[in-house]
């Protein structure tokens, strides 16, 4: 899979791949690539509360970017899933990634408060719900 922006991959500026868009087109932006990881470890049967796309702030690119991260148990330290770095490792061993927040299926978590869900629906994330919309008619569409 070749990294690619969403302008030269959708002619667009934001632009949030099904999984299934993504292998077809064989390339993608970080984004598509977390939701692609996201998608597939749910139907490996990974529990949703385990896995968080998370937002963070590349340091050395001074950039946004999104990652997956999965979490061993629910206290625990995260491992991060990036394609700027293909080495699964824990969150603190990324001291070149800033995180911000993180959703999955059932909230949204703030950095500051990673076990902590926000009252406010993940309906708040308009390119998750655009992404969902897509959805509706796969076979992923339960796993939301």
């Amino acid at each position: 899979m070749a990294y690619v922006s969403d302008q030269q991959a959708w002619g667009q500026d934001d632009y949030w791949a099904t999984p299934e868009e993504t292998l077809r087109l064989g390339q993608g932006d970080c984004e598509d690539f977390a939701i692609a990881k996201y998608f597939a470890l749910l139907k490996l049967g990974v529990a949703v509360e385990r896995l968080r796309l998370t937002y963070v702030k590349a340091l050395g690119r001074n950039s946004a970017h999104m990652v997956l991260a999965y979490y061993p148990s629910p206290n625990a330290q995260p491992l991060i899933l990036d394609n700027l770095n293909s080495q699964i490792l824990p969150a603190a061993a990324r001291r070149d990634l800033l995180p911000v927040y993180a959703f999955n299926g059932q909230g949204i978590y703030l950095a500051k408060a990673p076990t902590q869900k926000l009252r406010h629906p993940t309906t708040l994330l308009a390119r998750w719900d655009e992404l969902s919309a897509r959805l509706q008619d796969s076979n992923l569409q339960p796993l939301l």
